[in-house]
């Protein structure tokens, strides 16, 4: 009985030292996005920043807490440490013109936009691509964890889970987003549009085909509506196409091609039992 207890606790004291390495992560890459999503996008601050040196402090203060989150990650090698976080900050330019570009096709794509400080403050497909678009950078990096915990918070807080190794191109609009799933070997080209409920997934949850394309590919200026389902690596949506609400699709579709289901309409008929009688 005491040598089981001590099993039990010797398992329970282990679980608890890992928790303590992978907790901080959590709430360390929250503060992390969070502040960067605020120095590049003031919608997102309370804090003023009055000259280039202020912007220069803010990116050292983040710049250390890369490193650390990094270091708790079981990487005590410093050069590579240093390398990492300084191509990461390399990239920041681009990645902030990219998320414009994608606040400018929300806004034009969107009748009920007001205007690109309305999508970037309130909209969470923005948000959802904001955060995406950080990850991937460090996922290309092969950092560990972090990435992953980085796209986990944006699905936290938007419904919308986009895998940090999907590659995605310029000027992408989500529009809604609500239960958006983008798997981690998708590839979506430029100028996209995907609304609520889509999916964009594997034929096959083998584990084997971990390292296999196994998620499809959208090509420049496709529209995907509401719910439709896309699936497999080998599928690819061509350009300039539209796929339509609730389509389920595992094979590919060429350029300029429209998709979409062709629903029933029938008049009631009084004498006859109805074929639809939910209670919900």
């Amino acid at each position: 009985m005491n040598n089981r207890y001590n099993l039990l606790s010797k398992a329970i004291f282990d679980s608890r030292n890992k928790l303590k390495i992978i907790k901080p992560i959590k709430i360390n890459a929250h503060n992390f996005i969070d502040e960067l999503l605020q120095l590049l996008f003031p919608h997102f601050s309370g804090n003023a920043y009055s000259s280039s040196q202020d912007i220069e402090n803010a990116l050292l203060q983040l710049k250390l807490k890369l490193k650390s989150i990094l270091i708790s990650l079981n990487n005590n090698d410093d050069e590579k440490i240093n390398e990492i976080t300084n191509y990461f900050f390399s990239k920041i330019s681009i990645i902030n013109t990219k998320l414009w570009n994608d606040a400018e096709a929300i806004y034009k794509g969107d009748p009920a936009a007001n205007n690109i400080d309305e999508v970037i403050l309130a909209y969470p497909g923005f948000k959802a691509i904001a955060i995406y678009r950080f990850a991937h950078e460090l996922h290309k990096l092969n950092v560990p964890i972090l990435p992953r915990v980085l796209t986990e918070i944006a699905h936290q807080e938007t419904g919308i889970d986009i895998h940090p190794g999907a590659t995605i191109g310029n000027s992408f609009f989500i529009d809604h987003g609500t239960g958006i799933v983008i798997g981690e070997t998708t590839v979506i080209g430029n100028n996209v549009k995907i609304y609520q409920g889509v999916t964009l997934g594997a034929l096959s949850v083998d584990k084997k085909l971990a390292k296999v394309k196994r998620h499809p590919t959208i090509k420049d200026n496709v529209i995907v509506y509401a719910q439709a389902v896309i699936l497999g690596g080998e599928t690819i949506i061509g350009e300039n196409s539209i796929i339509g609400g609730n389509v389920w699709l595992t094979e590919s579709v060429p350029e300029n091609s429209v998709v979409y289901n062709r629903s029933e309409v029938r008049l009631k008929n009084s004498s006859e039992k109805q074929p639809l009688d939910f209670i919900i």
